[in-house]
């Protein structure tokens, strides 16, 4: 369960990683070789994890809500009938203005979530200090509840309150199932990410509108721009998809896969209300705003 990662976390902080070879242990495990797995643990070479997969939210989501924004616009003028031009206004000051709305979102409820816990952790930190019996029968109780005998809950929590700092981090785990910040973690640093993410990911699907704007494509430049912008979208969300599957189990084809389903549901949606409100309104006939 949940709190289990966070004391795994904890523990982490405070004792040396295991030594193994991490890539073998993850093959095995995807070949369901245990003898394979065994062997990856005896290797005794320092196990790495990759901090990259720390922003693996910012990036996944930021680049997601980047490229459906961005494509809801452009669907949306498709559906309406809109000039070209009004798809490249919207589209890009639509790709800047979320970008920074998410990154700062972002930032600030990362910030709101560490100041908690390390408010917490002070607290948790004062009790320990001020009324240690309290805090390890608290414990002993939890472990209690969590399956083990009071005796092996005593002897495990007598143990682990000997290292004041890891015991204090145990009882956010269990006891508030808080997670406790890491030194570099940099909230701004979180929003940056989405918003580079968002900005990225979301001008995909103006890329052909940019690059093809004062190439002559005939009479059906509109409805060719807007085919290339399908084409690069569903691209990048299966590579999108692909992407996020480098630091979960789930298959690359897989997760590419399901990130194209549900934008191309999503992106479905839009561009129908664009094509509605258009019919509802006729908004675009006669006006200056419709396709060129």
């Amino acid at each position: 369960g949940v709190p289990h990662v966070f004391a795994t976390q904890a523990m982490a902080d405070v004792v040396a990683g295991p030594s193994r070879d991490l890539d073998a242990a993850k093959e095995a495990y995807a070949k369901g070789d245990v003898e394979a797995s065994k062997l990856a643990h005896a290797a005794r070479a320092p196990e790495k994890h990759s901090k990259v997969g720390g922003h693996l939210k910012s990036i996944v989501y930021g680049g997601l809500d980047g490229i459906i924004t961005t494509f809801a616009v452009v669907a949306g003028a498709a559906g309406g009938d809109l000039a070209i031009e009004v798809v490249l206004i919207l589209g890009i000051s639509s790709v800047f203005a979320d970008a920074l709305s998410m990154g700062v979102g972002d930032a600030l409820s990362t910030k709101a979530a560490n100041q908690y816990a390390l408010e917490e952790r002070a607290r948790e930190m004062w009790e320990m200090e001020n009324n240690p019996e309290g805090e390890i029968q608290e414990m002993i109780e939890i472990f209690e509840e969590k399956g083990l005998s009071k005796e092996d809950a005593t002897t495990a929590i007598l143990a682990m309150s000997k290292n004041k700092e890891f015991f204090v981090d145990l009882m956010m785990a269990f006891e508030l199932e808080l997670e406790v910040p890491s030194e570099d973690d940099n909230p701004y640093f979180d929003g940056l990410v989405t918003f580079c993410s968002f900005v990225c990911f979301g001008f995909v699907p103006l890329l052909g509108y940019v690059v093809l704007y004062s190439i002559d494509l005939g009479d059906d430049k509109a409805t060719v721009l807007f085919i290339i912008a399908c084409c690069l979208t569903g691209l990048m969300l299966f590579v999108l998809g692909a992407l996020k599957t480098m630091f979960t189990i789930q298959k690359w084809y897989a997760g590419g896969l399901e990130i194209l389903f549900f934008g191309a549901m999503t992106a479905a949606v839009a561009y129908l209300i664009g094509l509605l409100v258009e019919e509802i309104t006729g908004f675009s006939e006669g006006n200056d705003c419709r396709r060129m």
